[in-house]
């Protein structure tokens, strides 16, 4: 029977994210995001951290204003609903909590270059951000003529995250696992990493995940843990299982306006619960229940058989 890598989340994040990592997170874009991961960071008071990502929404945030984080390697960072991150702005411009090292990229850039580690080579050449300022400031972006045209081209340097910390559907304990939906860079995040986190919303049985191989996201032998975490995407829509919490976005957006309201925030959401159940009771099931899914849209079934 093939190894079990289940264990709890304090256990993935104690063993796979320590002082001075890199970790690449909220790599679905606006959904899928692994915010009770985030949460068991800040808890365990990681610092030095280099946080990559296309779009973090509001974990990125959380993390910088906790300061767990040394260095931004991103293409944005803020909160789709309200717009701005106000702990990154206050990091960036003040030093609050501390001063953040940043290396900007283009959402495509950021793809390439978790492509390129995913690849195993040292860089992928593009047309991409020529003309704009985003390559001057970040050394992972190289303008240079093409060998073949001599044209001008960006080399998008490699990105090997540390860790890749991913929310899916479900999962099996032997680490293989399913996602749909927008996956935006999670495939190429996976198998760039050394190191793969997997949080489920389900276990299932291994013969689940192997009757859909068009589902899978990344290959079991890649994923370091397997843990079960229902609703550890919240407030970040999870498709098939509960929609976006746009007015829990709202609320942080106000209450990190300030330092003080950011530490009266954390203390409530992230210190002041254990994991994710004492999370839920917090937030309250009438409003948990109302962004649960009411529809049932199944995909029609597939057959595999080559005979």
């Amino acid at each position: 029977m093939p190894r079990s890598k289940r264990m709890s989340m304090s256990e993935a994040i104690e063993r796979f994210v320590s002082d001075g990592s890199s970790v690449a997170m909220g790599l679905a874009l606006e959904s899928l995001i692994p915010f009770a991961a985030g949460h068991e960071i800040v808890r365990r008071g990681r610092r030095n951290l280099t946080l990559i990502g296309p779009i973090s929404d509001i974990l990125f945030d959380q993390l910088i204003g906790a300061g767990c984080a040394a260095m931004i390697r991103a293409a944005w960072v803020g909160n789709v609903s309200a717009g701005l991150g106000h702990n990154y702005r206050r990091a960036a411009e003040q030093g609050v909590p501390n001063r953040l090292a940043i290396q900007d990229y283009s959402n495509f850039t950021i793809a390439l270059g978790l492509l390129a580690g995913a690849m195993g080579i040292p860089s992928i050449p593009t047309r991409s951000v020529l003309g704009s300022d985003i390559a001057q400031a970040n050394p992972g972006l190289t303008l240079a003529l093409s060998p073949a045209s001599a044209e001008p081209l960006t080399f998008v340097s490699a990105i090997v995250p540390d860790v890749a910390i991913l929310h899916v559907q479900r999962a099996a304990e032997n680490g293989g696992c399913h996602a749909w939906g927008n996956l935006g860079v999670c495939e190429e995040a996976a198998l760039a990493a050394k190191s793969v986190i997997v949080v489920a919303e389900e276990i299932v049985d291994s013969s689940v995940i192997t009757s859909d191989p068009n589902r899978v996201l990344v290959p079991q032998h890649r994923v370091s843990a397997v843990v079960h975490e229902p609703g550890g995407a919240h407030p970040s829509p999870v498709q098939g299982y509960y929609g976006r919490d746009h007015e829990f976005y709202h609320e942080y957006h106000a209450s990190s306006k300030t330092e003080s309201g950011f530490a009266d925030w954390r203390a409530r959401w992230i210190d002041g619960v254990t994991g994710r159940d004492s999370y839920f009771r917090l937030l309250g099931a009438a409003r948990w229940q109302a962004l649960a899914v009411r529809n049932q849209r199944f995909a029609a079934p597939v057959n595999y058989s080559a005979t």
